[in-house]
């Protein structure tokens, strides 16, 4: 006997049912949708549209040709840059740089803000967080030069403190010893930045319930105790979220810090990929070849994010994605 159940012919896909359910959120919420609709232009006008761009690192690009006129070339540029080894050198520097920042860049914050957080004196709680962000709105060009100041061998803070205490005898050359470049410019970022990167910690803090630290009290716990086993995991999704975001623009450090920091003493240190881009790339009008190397640093920070994203979202079972 033929089987009679019906058979379901409806193609795969949305059903008309869930089609009117987004229609009528969409009619319910329109009033969202068009205060969000100049930020959606605005992002694929200057984040997506720009990628057109990209063409051009597979080009002999002539600026004075069309696209359809231009020599198209392969990988020409990007087996230009692997064999390259001022790009290699760049390469070391950033991921030594961006590395060390990345490291310091968290640790600091989060012990200045969870040590803020203790400080039961509030006069002196917003005094010192209010001295300690102020860094950030000062200029890299501003705080290049008092850093080089305080490092100078000429009436330099630095040099007359560790000659006034006995550790050297004669200045020391701060800003011409390379292999003291990398350190410089992480612990230059770490003043200029720790406060200002500590405000969201330190929000993250007064989110957690102060219930539970009265509990941790009556319990006996310490204030140590308290910050291991309540701040800290109180504020772990924070870290994390900011963690996968800071590993996926490892290579995007910029080049403010290091072109102001740097002479022609320390260029074997100081040199990143974004000064080498613009050295070898547009300074010497090879557009096709900087293209190449932007291209090669987006790359790798989408697999940083997914890499990162994926083994955050196995072990501890939070992702930003």
């Amino acid at each position: 006997m033929p089987d009679s159940t019906p058979v379901n012919r409806e193609k795969p896909g949305k059903s008309p049912k869930s089609r009117k359910r987004f229609w009528r959120t969409f009619k319910n919420q329109k009033y969202l949708y068009l205060m969000s609709l100049p930020f959606v232009i605005w992002v694929f006008v200057f984040s997506y549209l720009p990628l057109w761009g990209w063409t051009m690192a597979f080009q002999k690009y002539k600026p004075a040709r069309s696209f359809f006129e231009q020599e198209w070339v392969g990988f020409e540029h990007f087996k230009t840059l692997f064999h390259d080894d001022q790009f290699l050198l760049s390469l070391r520097n950033t991921l030594a740089m961006s590395t060390m920042g990345l490291i310091a860049g968290f640790v600091f914050p989060i012990l200045f803000a969870i040590l803020l957080n203790e400080v039961r004196i509030s006069f002196f709680k917003r005094f010192a967080q209010t001295i300690s962000y102020l860094p950030h709105f000062v200029s890299w060009v501003v705080a290049a030069g008092i850093v080089t100041k305080m490092l100078s061998t000429d009436n330099g803070l630095i040099n007359d403190l560790l000659m006034g205490l006995g550790f050297t005898h004669q200045p020391i050359q701060f800003m011409a010893q390379g292999h003291l470049f990398w350190g410089i410019v992480t612990l230059s970022d770490v003043w200029k930045e720790t406060g200002w990167n500590a405000i969201i910690y330190l929000a993250a803090i007064a989110g957690i319930g102060p219930e539970l630290y009265e509990a941790a009290r009556v319990d006996g716990a310490s204030r140590l105790r308290q910050i291991w086993h309540i701040t800290i995991p109180g504020i772990r999704p924070t870290i994390i979220v900011l963690l996968i975001m800071s590993v996926g623009n490892l290579l995007n450090i910029g080049f403010e810090k290091q072109f102001l920091l740097g002479n022609n003493l320390v260029t074997d240190y100081s040199q990143v990929l974004d000064m080498y881009s613009l050295k070898y790339g547009l300074g010497m009008a090879r557009y096709s070849f900087g293209t190449a190397i932007n291209i090669f640093n987006s790359v790798i920070s989408v697999v940083l994010l997914f890499t990162i994203n994926g083994i955050f979202k196995r072990t501890t079972k939070e992702s930003l994605l």
